[in-house]
């Protein structure tokens, strides 16, 4: 489960998703259809509905934050992770936070922890909040859509291609069961980014024919090995640089990037080709993914997207997406703008509004307002489906080879085990120097 339990990270984790003291729901609206005055109205009804958090770190403490947030009639009932001290420390910033509240109502019986403690979690919610590493993803969602419970789920949803196929399995049914599930891709809910999704449908930008997407940054946390740990602890505390539990960075990371691509050409590629390999995160404490990715993938309509990502202090840093259209261009910012020049340099639209709310928060008013009024939100297939687009850019970055889509959805490679105990060997392991075998183009099998 996920172990982000120190302070600085659960302050920038905290800055990251906002921790808005309000989000003003009307606002959501404007862009966000299904949710009008009718339906807010119905927002807070007499039921209570109760809350569970599966994996206490950064995410998941702040998703329990938003949804406490969401709706003035919820509580957080029970919470679960792999480790006793994140559990802890969670627990303890959103009593601080809903401090003089009844929002926080976790029993010391409902504090569960271990490799099965997610099932105990979610068997005391009406919601569950998945926010473990994601290779736990399919199996916690698995267990919660079984039980009739609706789900936000941190994105990736797995990182295997057998994870996938399990997770869109459990999609078909969430459906049937007519029970609501959120992916944390939450551009979806970002009112610049639902803009620009609308001038495309309208044809303003004209058919998109390539674009460029990034996740290029200095990188993120290590946490080196403490003594005593033994070495399944220690991978999953140190979770992001394995790939059974994290799947490199463009898949944990540049997933953002490469979502938007798909949802705005309004297709998943059949196709990615690429390269990557590790140049500066060289060290022990860096695991097996590597630091850098660019991959090109090929759509059905015939677009390439370029995409990369890397993790390198002191390079150029950009988050944000670019799309050449047959009538312009676009150019996103994830801090809140957007904007189409056509051919001329003549700005045909410009999005440029500093007031939105915070989307992160959206999200979570929305899966309420949903429960609450008797609809489903379905994100399940696409936060699927975009996380395999990831899964094989990443395998053609360790390959060195084309990867067609039939392929990679058809993988029998097993990143991830069904099953785990403290005792277990985790499925990657040191050599006698301490250092992990690395993925090596044109060496590397990603498929079998």
């Amino acid at each position: 489960m996920n172990n982000l339990n120190n302070k600085t990270k659960m302050k920038s984790e905290n800055s990251r998703r906002g921790f808005c003291k309000s989000t003003a729901l009307v606002g959501a609206g404007l862009f966000l259809p299904g949710l009008e005055m009718s339906a807010m109205a119905n927002v807070f009804n007499d039921k209570k509905l109760k809350i569970a958090v599966v994996g206490c770190g950064g995410r998941g403490t702040g998703a329990a934050n938003q949804a406490l947030k969401a709706d003035e009639n919820v509580e957080l009932v029970a919470m679960a992770d792999a480790f006793q001290d994140q559990l802890d420390n969670s627990l303890l910033n959103l009593q601080k936070e809903f401090e003089g509240t009844k929002k926080v109502n976790v029993k010391d019986a409902h504090k569960y922890v271990g490799f099965d403690a997610y099932k105990k979690a979610i068997d005391q919610a009406d919601v569950v909040i998945l926010a473990t590493p994601p290779g736990f993803r399919p199996y916690h969602f698995e267990y919660a859509i079984y039980a009739g419970k609706h789900v936000f789920m941190e994105k990736p949803v797995a990182t295997d291609a057998p994870g996938i196929r399990k997770v869109l399995e459990m999609a078909k049914i969430a459906k049937e069961k007519k029970l609501n599930v959120v992916v944390g891709l939450q551009r979806h809910y970002q009112n610049n980014y639902i803009a620009i999704a609308d001038k495309i449908k309208q044809g303003d930008v004209g058919k998109i024919v390539s674009g460029q997407v990034y996740w290029n940054s200095g990188g993120v946390w290590v946490r080196p090995r403490q003594a005593g740990q033994s070495e399944l602890e220690y991978q999953m505390r140190n979770w992001y640089y394995f790939n059974w539990l994290c799947g490199d960075h463009i898949l944990e990371q540049h997933i953002h990037n490469i979502d938007v691509a798909n949802w705005f050409i309004g297709e998943y590629p059949i196709s990615a080709q690429g390269m990557g390999g590790r140049l500066v995160r060289t060290g022990k404490d860096h695991g097996e993914i590597f630091d850098h990715h660019f991959v090109e993938f090929t759509y059905p309509s015939g677009a390439v997207i370029a995409s990369q990502c890397r993790h390198q202090p002191g390079t150029w840093s950009k988050v944000g997406e670019n799309f050449q259209g047959t009538k312009g261009s676009i150019d996103m910012n994830d801090a809140g703008a957007a904007s189409i020049t056509g051919f001329d340099g003549e700005k045909l639209f410009d999005y440029r509004n500093r007031n939105d709310p915070n989307p992160y928060q959206v999200e979570h008013d929305r899966l309420f307002a949903s429960i609450r009024n008797n609809e489903v939100i379905s994100d399940t297939e696409n936060g699927a489906m975009s996380t395999m687009t990831a899964i094989m850019g990443r395998m053609a970055t360790y390959s060195g080879k084309v990867i067609t889509w039939e392929d990679a959805m058809a993988s029998e490679k097993l990143l991830m085990p069904s099953e785990l105990t403290w005792d277990s060997t985790p499925p990657s392991i040191p050599d006698a120097n301490g250092n992990y075998s690395i993925p090596t183009p044109g060496v590397t099998d990603v498929l079998n």
